[in-house]
């Protein structure tokens, strides 16, 4: 059966909030902002309708999230590892065996959460003279600090970086909740280095982080690492709040009072973003994309042009997508704020966060150059995105997967990768033993080297979602009277229930957000409050039943559901 982001029936589907890479997930529609400009939505042809394949290149790996290259011409492909470590994969395909640099003995680095951990990872543009790379991680459990490091490779080994070589850039105090920590680190064509932080987690953006641009919270920054002096880091002239950020020197006379924002941070070059996860530049253009996770409803691809000014607002919390948010609005009472993205995607077909992974610009597969890709953590389909000869932009599925989606990136020669996991939101979850990591390489069908494994047996240019299967019903079979179900530690369950059984349902809510519950055949839904709990009743046809749910974190946000047959 193809994993859903729910707890499933065959004709029950059951949808919890979940906090972390995925926010909270319900049913419904929602009022579109007003735009004179189309965003589009998967369904689209891109330019040459092409094919592509997923080929596996290393395994074993440990919570991979990010990979990129050092552009120093040695064809290595780093793999970003969540528990603390940069692995190589030379550029025979080989998975060396010790890491390029390990922090997960240290105290710096958090991962008792999914989204903790070292996230980020950016070689300077002159790497191969001076050595120097940048890592973001995140520490602590509440509370915590966001941190990003300088490192240099050591002296007399390639493939080993100086421990002891760490110098902060950046630290931003107090992130108020574990998840939504952004994390991607990426040197622009400018030569500026930009970062990703989240809005600080929860759900719903409860401090209004992403609109506030008095703190680091919802935003990419911007900043120069060369030539500071005694700083870690200066600020570029021409970032959006380089001089808006400061207070006038004139109390009674502002030189232009519109451009003005006394104690916005400067660092920022853009906001209003929930979590973005991941960005990337592409190699030939310079354009900059940026895929943003959603809440309950759309996952999103923004886009910046090459030379972009900055100082955009993406919307959230006022947006979701190009939606007015929350979703439960009739129209956008604050109106639109900000730019829309160039494409978005809903949670109807078990979406539900959203993976960039970069734009294809390898010889190896040229019918995909030009190409962005990006995936999804739930559902593992991936989607290309182009504009066509007539400069509209195509979305289109090209896969569909059944991998946990984890992080992408590009190699120097322009190769796009995706990373996958059987990671889990879980205090028990044990990512040395049960992640089981691998890195993949975006091929066009035709290019698939012979003998490869790949991650799909099919990989039509048109591929849709599988239908989920459905038992064949019994005409009888053992009446199960009590069944405890622990979603987040027992996935798979089977029940055999007999005809016209009632089966209820028992929904607490101990968590601190909102949830929905929701049984779309059936026209069921509940809205479940923090604190509370609320029982639904339903009638099944007879069968055997796969209670299962691979949404990870159900645990964490209080959601423990028990079935009683009765």
């Amino acid at each position: 059966m193809r994993r859903r982001s729910a707890l499933s029936l065959p004709v029950l589907v059951a949808l919890f909030a979940v906090i972390g890479l995925l926010g909270t997930v319900v049913t419904g529609g929602s009022t579109r902002a007003q735009t004179d400009s189309p965003v589009v939505t998967p369904g689209g042809t891109l330019p040459g309708n092409p094919s592509i394949q997923l080929v596996q290149v290393a395994t074993e790996l440990v919570d991979p999230v990010n990979v990129t290259s050092a552009g120093d011409g040695s064809g290595r492909v780093f793999v970003v590892e969540r528990v603390g470590r940069i692995r190589i994969v030379d550029q025979g395909g080989n998975l060396l065996p010790d890491p390029f640099l390990d922090l997960s003995d240290g105290f710096s680095v958090k991962t008792d959460f999914l989204e903790q951990g070292l996230l980020g990872l950016a070689f300077h543009p002159n790497y191969a003279e001076n050595g120097r790379f940048f890592v973001y991680y995140a520490s602590f459990v509440t509370n915590g600090t966001l941190s990003l490091v300088e490192y240099h490779v050591s002296a007399d080994n390639p493939n080993v970086a100086d421990p002891d070589s760490a110098k902060l850039i950046v630290a931003i105090h107090n992130d108020p909740f574990v998840n939504h920590n952004g994390g991607t680190v990426r040197f622009g064509p400018d030569g500026m280095l930009y970062w990703s932080t989240g809005d600080g987690g929860l759900a719903g953006d409860p401090y209004d982080n992403a609109q506030n641009i008095r703190n680091y919270f919802g935003k990419i920054h911007r900043i120069n690492v060369d030539d500071t002096g005694t700083e870690p880091y200066t600020i570029p002239a021409d970032n959006p709040f380089a001089t808006a950020g400061l207070e006038s020197p004139n109390p009674f006379a502002v030189a232009d009072a519109a451009a003005y924002h006394p104690g916005a941070q400067r660092e920022i070059w853009a906001y209003g973003l929930r979590n973005p996860w991941q960005f990337s530049f592409d190699s030939a253009t310079g354009d900059l994309y940026i895929a943003d996770v959603g809440q309950n409803a759309v996952e999103e691809i923004n886009f910046a042009a090459a030379g972009s000014p900055g100082g955009v607002n993406y919307g959230w919390d006022w947006l979701e997508g190009s939606h007015c948010y929350p979703e439960t609005v009739t129209e956008c009472s604050r109106g639109q704020v900000g730019v829309l993205p160039v494409a978005e995607y809903d949670h109807s077909a078990g979406d539900c966060s959203i993976t960039g992974m970069g734009v294809s610009r390898t010889t190896e597969s040229p019918a995909l150059d030009g190409v962005y890709f990006a995936s999804d953590f739930c559902s593992g389909r991936v989607w290309g995105l182009e504009r066509d000869d007539t400069g509209a932009w195509q979305f289109q599925q090209l896969l569909d997967t059944e991998l946990l989606v984890s992080g992408g990136g590009n190699d120097d020669n322009g190769a796009t990768y995706l990373t996958s996991c059987s990671c889990e939101f879980s205090g028990d979850y044990d990512p040395f033993t049960q992640s089981h990591g691998i890195l993949w390489r975006v091929v066009e069908t035709a290019a698939v080297p012979e003998g490869a494994v790949t991650a799909s047996p099919e990989a039509g240019a048109n591929a849709t979602p599988e239908a989920a299967s459905t038992p064949e019903a019994s005409t009888g079979g053992e009446t199960v009277e009590i069944v405890a179900i622990d979603i987040a530690f027992d996935p798979k369950k089977d029940v055999t229930i007999a005809a016209d059984t009632d089966v209820t349902l028992s929904l607490p809510n101990n968590g601190v957000a909102a949830h929905n519950f929701s049984i779309d055949a059936l026209g069921i839904s509940v809205d479940i409050a923090p604190g509370e709990t609320k029982t639904v009743s339903v009638n099944a046809p007879a069968g055997t039943y796969e209670f299962y749910c691979n949404v990870p974190g159900h645990k964490e946000a209080g959601m423990v559901g028990t079935l009683t047959v009765q």
